[in-house]
């Protein structure tokens, strides 16, 4: 418990990236939103749910803003080389 503590307060982020499954879901993740997302999240938007063009069109671009930051971050941390 006091390890957990010191890892709080001394600013260190709660997620353990040196860890092989968080660098893989991350990474994955990533690529899902950047890649997948917006194109099957925008399909099932206007077909499936019948969303205004519109919204689902902003809905994947804000999909695709999220994964390309989520590599940034991960290309910051240097997990991605």
């Amino acid at each position: 418990m006091s390890e957990e503590k010191k890892k709080d307060s001394s600013g260190k982020s709660k997620l353990d990236l040196s860890s092989n499954f968080w660098k893989a879901f991350l990474t994955l993740l990533a690529a899902l939103l950047t890649f997948a997302g917006p194109t099957y999240v925008v399909l099932m938007l206007l077909n499936v749910i019948e969303i205004n063009y519109a919204v689902s069109m902003v809905t994947g671009f804000i999909l695709f803003i999220v994964g390309l930051a989520l590599i940034w971050y991960l290309i910051k941390k240097k997990i991605i080389s």
